[in-house]
Formats: structure tokens, C-alpha cells, sequence
């Protein structure tokens, strides 16, 4: 039989979908890109925020559409189904099987039972079966799984539980295999990747980490996403500064600039040190990228709150920034405060920072014109008149891509 995959929301999400990918070619099932062939559907959804729920349910309806023809199966994983598994059982009768996170140590033997194929195996999640989807260049590396950092308008902790780190000699077992299937490029990637190891060393161990991880044969970039801001140590900026592999690329989760609405988010970061952070990391390491997203409209967020959070992008002049509009999500704290803002006025304070943020952009990428840089190329145009490439600057999917005019014709390895 064949299997289509839909992996929706995180890099984190997509890595389970490879490993669920990997269950089922283990088995001698055949892996399909084409829904319309497939004879089983498996879809990863995410739960994070409203918008992301929606489009799960969509994409969940759309895919059922299927059962009308080709498909026998249609599975439904990951976290809307942790947090909503009872109410979609009822709501959704299209599909066959609802596996939540905390039911990933059974996936196999829950599926069996509904396909009912000759299996001896047990299966469970696992990184040296795990089938990469990205394509030849890059690959994640998860090193955590959950977050305890328990901020008010998060459902995360509810959905996947308190932060827990992955060993690290499985970490690096699991980066050797990439580096001997020729990844040149490792994401490492957590709810929070400055936290690592905490819990399980009793120590912050990122940047002990990152010196093994650079000793791996093959690797030409390592980087790593999504740090708050007081994780990021001396010892990690000293890392980034002189290890070559190490993308000069922080991604700071800041989320706001205003004190007051920090407390009210139970953040740990405060302005001052926020600010303090961007002078080192710019004086440290001259050509560093920063990367951060931001929320608006968060509940009691004053007019004066929403001024001091645009002179701070104006100011502080960030590379690559990203602005949400508060959702109001179950069962967080934050969505029983009071005082919360009308969604225009969300919508009206997202507008103003990102079309701030669009001509800050504008100038950041002038400033490169004349200037050489090292690049991973990854396929070429549909018209095969461009490269397609990214540089230390870009991640993927998430920032831009280069083009690069197709002189002559060279081999991509």
C-alpha cells in the first residue's frame, strides 16, 4: 500500500513526521508525495494558535475528500489532537484514527490494529529509521522535547509537556547518521535550545553541545534556533564567535519590549537586558544576523506599551523580525486576564511594525550590494535560469533564498 504524509506547523512536528515516515517504509510501505494515490493519509497537525488549529481542521476535511476514492485510511497525529482528541473523535467521523503525542510510544501497534497488516514489530518513534524530507542540504536535529517555561499566553507546556532533554550521546549518534547521508547543513532546533540539558545535567549544555557537534566529519554549517534571550550566555556567544562552522545567527524569541507586559507574559527577560544583549552580541560578533518574533496586542497592552515596543524595532534595527497578533488560546492564563484588545487594533499595531520592519529590511539588504558571500546552493529555478542558494543569513523556509544567474551549467552536490 501507499502512504501520503501532510506535516503542518513546526521544524519540531516535521521531525516526527519523518520518523512516522520511517515506520512505515521499515514495514515495506511505499512513501507517496500524491494524496491522490495514496491508500493511507497521515496527517501531522499543530495546535499552537488559532490560525494553526484552523488550518489543521481544513487540511484534515480536505484530505478526507480522498476516502471518496483512492484512500482506505485517514490518520490523524500530533498536538490539536492532544489537546482536542475527544472533541475531534466526535466531530470528525472521517477519520480513522486519532493518535495524540502522549500515545507515540504505542504508534505502530495503534495503527496496525486499524490497517491490520502482517507486522512483527513494535515500533516506536526513532531517530536511526527517520526518512529526511528536506532534501540533500539540510536537516533538523531535535535536542528537547516540551518547554517548562510556562509563559501566560502559551499552550505549549499543555500540549507536549515539560521541557525534557534528549541524551546527548543520541543527539550525536543521530547527527553522525545525518553527516554520513551528506547533510552539509544541521539545524539544531527546541522549544528553547539554550535551555538544553538543564534538567538532565543539572547544567545549561548548548555550547557544550555545539563544540561536539563541530567536530563531526561532513558538516559545513551548524546553526541553532530559538534561544531566549537569558540562555544566551558568554560562553554560548563565544562559540558563535569562533567556531567556524557555527552560523553567525542568533534567533531570539523577545516577544515584547515593554516591562510591564513581559511580567504580565511571565517572561524572564527584562528591556534592559534585552537591549544589553543586542550591543554584545553586534560588538562580539560584527557580522552577526538576529533574528526575533514579537506579539501584539497582548492583553492590557497599553498605547504607550505598543509605542515603546515600535521605538524598539525602529532603535534596535533587527534583521529578520516576525510580529503575531495575540490569540487567545485555552486554557493558558492569559487568556482569563482582563483587558483584552479588540482584534483591529491588533491587526492595526501588527501592520505598523511590520511595514517598519519592511523598510528596515530594505536598507539591511542595500547595504549588502558589493559584498561576497559563501552559499548553499539547493536546486535551480523552474525555468533553469537561476540557482537557488541561501547564505549564513537564511533559514530555511523561514528567511529568504538567493538567485544566482545560470552562466553555465554546474553539478549541485
Amino acid at each position: 500500500m501507499k502512504v501520503g504524509f501532510v506535516s503542518l506547523g513546526c521544524t519540531k512536528n516535521l521531525v516526527v513526521t519523518e520518523e512516522v515516515i520511517g515506520i512505515f517504509k521499515k514495514e515495506g510501505f511505499e512513501i507517496t508525495a500524491d494524496e491522490s494515490k495514496s491508500d493511507i493519509i497521515v496527517i501531522n497537525t499543530c495546535g499552537f494558535i488559532e490560525s494553526a488549529k484552523q488550518e489543521a481542521i481544513n487540511c484534515i476535511f480536505e484530505m478526507a475528500e480522498y476516502k471518496k476514492k483512492k484512500c482506505k485510511y485517514l490518520i490523524v497525529i500530533g498536538c490539536l489532537v492532544q489537546r482536542y482528541k475527544e472533541d475531534l473523535e466526535k466531530l470528525i467521523p472521517e477519520v480513522d484514527l486519532f493518535i495524540s503525542i502522549k500515545e507515540y510510544d504505542k504508534i505502530w501497534e495503534k495503527i496496525n490494529n486499524l490497517i491490520k497488516v502482517e507486522s512483527k514489530n513494535q515500533n516506536i518513534l526513532d531517530f536511526k529509521e527517520r526518512v529526511l524530507t528536506t532534501g540533500d542540504s539540510y536537516a533538523y536535529l531535535k535536542i528537547a522535547e516540551g518547554c517548562s517555561n510556562n509563559c501566560t499566553y502559551c499552550a505549549i507546556p499543555y500540549i507536549q509537556g515539560k521541557y525534557i532533554s534528549r541524551r546527548e550521546e543520541d543527539i550525536l549518534e543521530e547527527a553522525e547518521i545525518l553527516a554520513k547521508k551528506g547533510i552539509k547543513e544541521l539545524i539544531i532546533i527546541a522549544q528553547d535550545t539554550g535551555r538544553y540539558g538543564l534538567d538532565l545535567y543539572g547544567e545549561a549544555r548548548l555550547p557544550e553541545l555545539l563544540k561536539k557537534l563541530c567536530k563531526i566529519e561532513g558538516f559545513k554549517w551548524i546553526r541553532f534556533l530559538y534561544t531566549y534571550p537569558e540562555t544566551i550566555t558568554k560562553e554560548l556567544i563565544d562559540i558563535v564567535k569562533n567556531e567556524e562552522k557555527i552560523c553567525k545567527y542568533f534567533d531570539i524569541p523577545i516577544q515584547h519590549i515593554s516591562n510591564k507586559v513581559l511580567k504580565r507574559m511571565n517572561r524572564k527577560s527584562t528591556k534592559e537586558g534585552v537591549e544589553n544583549l543586542l550591543k554584545t552580541l553586534r560588538k562580539e560578533i560584527p557580522n552577526v544576523i538576529i533574528r526575533t518574533t514579537l506579539i501584539v496586542g497582548f492583553p492590557g497592552e497599553t498605547k504607550e506599551n505598543f509605542e515603546e515596543l515600535y521605538d524598539f524595532v525602529k532603535n534596535s534595527q533587527i534583521d529578520k523580525l516576525g510580529t503575531f497578533m495575540y490569540s487567545k488560546e485555552d486554557g493558558t492564563p492569559a487568556s482569563l486576564l482582563k483587558d483584552q484588545i479588540h482584534h483591529m487594533t491588533k491587526k492595526s499595531r501588527h501592520d505598523k511594525i511590520m511595514s517598519l520592519q519592511k523598510e528596515i529590511s530594505k536598507e539591511n539588504l542595500k547595504a549588502k550590494i558589493g559584498k561576497s558571500f559563501i552559499a548553499i546552493i539547493e536546486h535551480m529555478s523552474f525555468d533553469k535560469k537561476y540557482y537557488v542558494g541561501r547564505t549564513y543569513m537564511d533559514v530555511p523556509e523561514e528567511d529568504g533564498v538567493i538567485f544566482i544567474k545560470n552562466d553555465k551549467e554546474l553539478e549541485i552536490r
